[in-house]
Order: structure tokens, then C-alpha cells, then sequence
């Protein structure tokens, strides 16, 4: 037996724990950690532009694969660090945990919470270059990574940081990296997920000037270059969120203020939709759970709007209070806080728990709400927020006795409303359980043959759900295709949804391959997001992919899921092949429809996620709102339905 002493203990030095490790610094070495790096390097330069030190940065991509990122703010030190006796610049590149945001002497409040950043990036970079402009000179270190006694070392210095003798008039930090691919299963960046993060931080950050270049892209003379600058900051955001609807009010309301160090800006409209969507934002990280700064908010808010609403006699004094729930019915808001010693709730770290931001918004709504509503240009807005309060109170009202028509029917129906169309699993445990939506009944009868009835359930649509984002929450639940699937997966709706009493863990939408088809998933997935959003966040909607042809010669036959695959298949199996084009689901024998979509040892899933809430909410908005022209647009430029990749999402098995 191999004998387990203190030499078998390996101590990983300097980044090797970055590379051994990826995942634990930057969560995955997929698309999304490879964009993770980069972010790295401008939320360091975004926190020098909202400390006030900077107010412009430009992200550049290059055509051999690397990126950029330069600032005007104060620029990386390069004098020498007291005790490692090297420049600030090759300590901030080499070392985990260090950094100048762990007092808050230098930044008042920093995105940055852990000094990893700029290091992790190194790391697992092929090559880094840093260029400092500062005191009237540019400063230059490279970094590169080399193999050391067999293994592959990262972010090793080339040299120790220099005064090039360039002079340079401008002041701040430039950093070039190639991500290595030795790390990355992609090293292509994606223009469109860059651009929407760097629109969001100059919304942010009122009259920042956010430029992107992409050298890999020529148009004409030049490349392809996007600047982002919104002087009216959260303002111009919450206008861009709402293009879609239509606006109650034309400007939104904006407040701000500072307590306790915590600098707070909120800006909020409401429009003709049934639901609300808030977007929070603490150091320019988005908090896309939530936390003690939303739930300030919307206590603050429902307490005034409710004083207001007795002191001008719409509530009687027999009459009670609105619910939240009423006063943020078609709401759209953003707020954003900048504050020290961050804590973060929750395993995603994106739910803020300090109870002092809770405070602080309470105070800042309460303070500054009524002042604001009380000036003789905005008296009007009273009015108009009360009104729609009121009616959402009476659906409110319509949707609890629906709710209860629909519990009755549940228990009459012992707890499951779904004689002839649901077809239960025998499995007890819902984390081993699989729901598929099918659509159509000839699909769901092969569904249902097919299946491993032990833990796989199937529920056939009939017809087309209800679009939910046109429909209130009352006429959501008289539908019956809706109705249906709320009884099937027990979790509830809204604000009585509870992921703890989802009877499937695995909730698979399983429709054909054409527009049809993605029209379902398309309509499931708008009421997923709108009324049962944590049953996405926690990960349990997914899309199965069933193929679109099916090619044989002879004894080999396999099955193709894109266009572009059909071709490669075609050289490879020759002339004389049968070539099967499947219309529908319906299509397959039950034997096809398992081993191709159904078996979890030979299928794809792909797993719906929510990486960019502000984004999300204006693709459902365009897709399934009332915004023609822009739907049109959008489909005109994204829209193909035989493509697998125009998933954007992750495939699992």
C-alpha cells in the first residue's frame, strides 16, 4: 500500500492554483470564463472611473485572438512594494489576494473584493502585456506563460517592470492579453455579450465614455467601433428598458442621496405591462437575486405610496392597504448602490445581504419619494401610479379566486387536475424526475411509449399556450393549457411560487424543429420567466433538441441535427444513402424518439439560464411584446431555426 506522508502534499506557489483550478476562480472554462478574464480587467477600470479618477476606457479585440483594455485613471503603481520589493505592477499580476481595495483608502468602493483579478487573468493568459502612463513616461512589463520542469507555468514575468523612456502625456493602464487555449474550450470572444455588458456599465456610470473596437470585424476602411455614453445615466437605462412598451409617464423618476457612506441611485416608470422588473446593481455587479437593497425599496415604496394614497382619499379609513405586489404591476426600475465591505448572499454571490443597504434605501425613498411627487410638475404622476395600483388590485383579486378555483379543482382531482393528459412517472423523488412539455398529442403519445416511466413524465400541449406577456395574471391562470402545467409541476405561481414543491427537477421543453415549434418554447419560456423565474435561476428549464434528419446505408444510420452536419454526413456515407427528413416529433417511431431525445446517456439538453437579467428582459420583451418593428428587426438579423448553436445557452447531457 502506498504510504500517504507529508511529502505527498503538494504546495501549489504563485498561480499554479489558478491553472490546476480554473473553475474555482472564474467558474468554467467554457464561453462564459473566457469572457470572465476580461471582465476582470475593466471592472478594475471601471472602479478608477466611479472613484471619480477616470472617464473614458477602450476595449479592443484583435484579430490573433487577444483583447485590451486601457483607462485614463490613475494608472497601475509602479514604484517598489515595501516588503516583496518588486513594482506594484508585477505584484498585481503575480500575487493572489493583493490588490488596493481592501481599506478603503484608496477606493471608496470597488467592484473588485478580492484582489484576484488582474492575477487570475494572467494566469491563464498565453501572454500579458501591461504599458502604465504616469509622471510624464510609459512603463512597460510582459508576462508570458512557460513550461517549468514539465508543467506549463502561467503569468511568469519576461522582466521586471521598466521605464521605457517613452514620454507620454496621458495617464492610466493599458492591458493586452491571449487567453490561452490550452485552458479555454473557445477563445473567441463574442462581440454581442461585450457590447451589452459595456452598454450597461456607461448606463451605470453617468457620462463615462465606453468605447468598444473590434479589429476582426472590417467595414470598409475601418473596423467595426461602438461607444457608449448616457449622460442621463439610470434615466437613459430605464428608457432603453422599456422601448418595447408603452411608457406611463415620459421621464422616470430619479432619486438619489447618500447615508452612511452608501451612495444610492434609483430611477423607476411604469408602463402597460402586467409585471415588474427590477434591476439592482451594488459596485456595478449585478445582484440578479436581489437582497437587502431591493427589498428596502419595495417596502419604502409601498409604505408612501400608500400614505399618499389615504392622504388624497383614494384608500378610505375603512379602507386596507395596497400590497406591494399592486404598486409594482408593470413597474420598471434600476438601482444602484456603491458601498464598502460588500456581503454577498447565496451561492451565486449575486444577492446582496448587508442589512445597512436595506436602511439606506428605506430612507432614501421615504425621504425623497414624496418630496419629489409633491412638486406641482409631478402631482400628476400621484395620480397616475395610484390609478394603476387600483386595478391591479382588483386583478390581483380575480387572480386569488382563480387560484382557488384552481386548488378545488386539484383536490377534487386528487391533487392533480390532469386526468388524460398528464402520464405521472412512479419515481417519488423529484430530484430524479423529468417532466417533458411535448408538443402536440401525437408527439406526446410517442413521448409516452417511448419513456422510462420510472422517473419520466410526459404532458402533451394541445394547441398553442397563452402568451403570457400580453395577459394579466388573471387571465394567465383561466387558461387551461396554463392551468395544466402550474397543477403538474406543484411549485405554484408568482409570489406563491416554491421551488421546494416542484415535483420534477428536470423540466424539458420537447417541440419540433421549425417556427412552430420555436414558437412554443418561445411562449413556455415567457411564462417561465415571467411568472416561475427562480424555476430558471435554479437551473431546471431545459430544451431538448430532437433531430432533424435521419441518413442510413445499409446497417449504419445516424441521425443529424443541422444543415450543415446533413452535408458532412452526405460525403461520408455516399451516393445510395436513405436521407429522412423529420417534419414533427409525431414523425418518429418510439424507438427513434428515445434513443435520439429521450435517453440521458445519448441525448443533448440544453439547460435555459439567465446570465444578463436587463438583457433578458428586453428579448422577451421584443419576442413576444407588442413592439412590431423591433420584433421584425430582431428576427430579420437572428432568426434561423435549423441552427443548433443559435442556442445561446449550455449543453448538457
Amino acid at each position: 500500500m502506498h504510504n500517504y506522508s507529508a511529502g505527498d502534499i503538494r504546495v501549489l506557489e504563485g498561480l499554479d492554483a489558478v491553472r490546476l483550478r480554473p473553475g474555482m476562480y472564474i467558474g468554467t472554462t467554457g464561453i462564459k470564463g473566457l469572457h470572465h478574464i476580461l471582465w476582470e480587467i475593466v471592472d478594475n477600470s471601471i472602479d478608477e472611473v466611479a472613484n471619480g479618477f477616470g472617464d473614458t476606457i477602450t476595449v479592443t479585440l484583435y484579430t490573433d485572438g487577444s483583447a485590451s483594455v486601457e483607462d485614463n485613471g490613475r494608472g497601475i503603481p509602479v514604484d517598489m512594494h515595501p516588503t516583496l520589493g518588486v513594482s506594484g505592477v508585477e505584484v498585481v499580476f503575480t500575487q493572489l489576494h493583493a490588490g488596493g481595495k481592501f481599506d478603503n483608502e484608496n477606493y471608496a468602493h470597488s467592484g473588485g473584493l478580492h484582489g484576484v483579478g488582474a492575477s487570475v487573468t494572467n494566469a491563464l493568459s498565453e501572454w500579458l502585456t501591461v504599458e502604465v502612463y504616469k509622471n510624464g513616461t510609459t512603463y512597460r512589463m510582459e508576462f508570458e506563460s512557460k513550461e517549468v520542469d514539465g508543467a506549463v507555468k502561467g503569468g511568469v514575468p519576461k522582466y521586471h517592470l521598466f521605464d521605457t523612456g517613452i514620454a507620454s502625456e496621458k495617464r492610466g493602464s493599458f492591458i493586452r492579453f491571449l487567453p490561452d487555449k490550452r485552458i479555454f474550450e473557445s477563445t473567441n470572444f463574442q462581440i454581442e455579450t461585450i457590447s451589452r455588458r459595456l452598454k450597461e456599465l456607461a448606463f451605470l456610470n453617468k457620462g463615462a465614455r465606453i468605447i468598444l473596437i473590434d479589429e476582426r470585424v472590417q467595414m470598409g476602411n475601418s473596423c467595426l467601433k461602438r461607444e457608449y455614453c448616457y449622460e442621463g445615466g439610470l434615466n437613459d437605462f430605464v428608457k432603453y428598458l422599456n422601448e418595447t412598451k408603452v411608457a406611463a409617464f415620459d421621464e422616470p423618476i430619479f432619486l438619489s442621496g447618500t447615508k452612511d457612506n452608501i451612495d444610492m441611485e434609483l430611477s423607476f416608470q411604469y408602463t402597460d405591462a402586467y409585471t415588474e422588473n427590477i434591476f439592482s446593481y451594488v459596485n456595478n455587479i449585478p445582484t440578479t437575486e436581489g437582497g437587502t437593497h431591493e427589498t428596502g425599496f419595495k417596502s419604502a415604496l409601498t409604505k408612501v405610496m400608500n400614505d399618499l394614497a389615504r392622504k388624497t382619499g383614494v384608500l378610505k379609513d375603512k379602507d386596507a392597504n395596497l400590497l406591494g405586489d399592486d404598486y409594482r404591476e408593470g413597474l420598471t426600475a434600476v438601482l444602484s448602490i456603491k458601498m464598502q465591505n460588500v456581503q454577498f448572499e447565496g451561492q451565486t454571490k449575486t444577492k446582496l445581504g448587508n442589512p445597512e443597504a436595506r436602511l439606506a434605501i428605506d430612507y432614501l425613498v421615504n425621504q425623497t419619494l414624496s418630496e419629489y411627487l409633491d412638486k406641482d410638475e409631478n402631482k400628476y404622476l400621484i395620480d397616475v401610479i395610484l390609478k394603476k395600483a387600483v386595478l391591479a388590485a382588483k386583478v390581483r383579486e380575480a387572480a386569488r379566486k382563480e387560484k382557488e378555483i384552481t386548488r378545488a379543482k386539484n383536490s377534487l382531482d386528487n391533487n392533480f387536475n390532469l386526468v388524460g393528459k398528464l402520464s405521472s412517472c412512479t419515481g417519488k423523488k423529484p430530484e430524479n424526475n423529468e417532466l417533458f412539455i411535448v408538443e402536440g398529442d401525437s408527439a406526446g403519445g410517442t413521448a409516452k411509449q417511448a419513456r422510462n416511466r420510472s422517473f419520466q413524465a410526459i404532458l402533451p400541449l394541445r394547441g398553442k399556450p397563452l402568451n403570457a406577456e400580453k395577459k394579466r395574471i388573471d387571465q394567465v391562470l383561466a387558461n387551461e393549457e396554463i392551468r395544466t402545467l402550474i397543477t403538474a409541476l406543484g411549485s405554484g405561481i408568482g409570489e406563491d411560487f416554491n421551488v421546494e414543491n416542484l415535483n420534477y427537477h428536470k423540466v424539458i421543453i420537447l417541440s419540433d424543429a421549425d417556427q412552430d415549434g420555436a414558437h412554443i418554447r418561445a411562449i413556455l419560456l415567457t411564462f417561465f420567466f415571467r411568472y416561475m423565474k427562480d424555476l430558471i435561476n435554479e437551473g431546471h428549464v431545459y430544451i431538448g433538441l430532437p433531430p432533424l434528419y435521419r441518413i442510413a446505408r445499409k446497417d449504419t444510420v445516424e441521425y443529424v441535427y443541422d444543415d450543415v452536419a446533413l452535408e458532412e454526413a452526405k460525403k461520408r456515407f455516399g451516393k445510395g444513402a436513405g436521407l429522412q427528413r423529420y417534419k414533427g416529433l409525431g414523425e418518429m417511431s418510439a424507438e427513434q424518439l428515445w434513443e435520439t431525445t429521450m435517453d440521458p446517456a445519448r441525448r443533448t439538453l440544453v439547460q435555459v439560464t439567465i446570465d444578463d437579467a436587463a438583457n433578458a428582459e428586453m428579448l422577451v420583451s421584443t419576442l413576444m411584446g407588442d413592439a412590431i418593428d423591433l420584433r421584425r428587426q430582431y428576427i430579420i438579423d437572428n432568426a434561423n431555426f435549423n441552427r443548433i448553436d443559435n442556442f445561446k445557452a449550455q449543453e448538457v447531457k
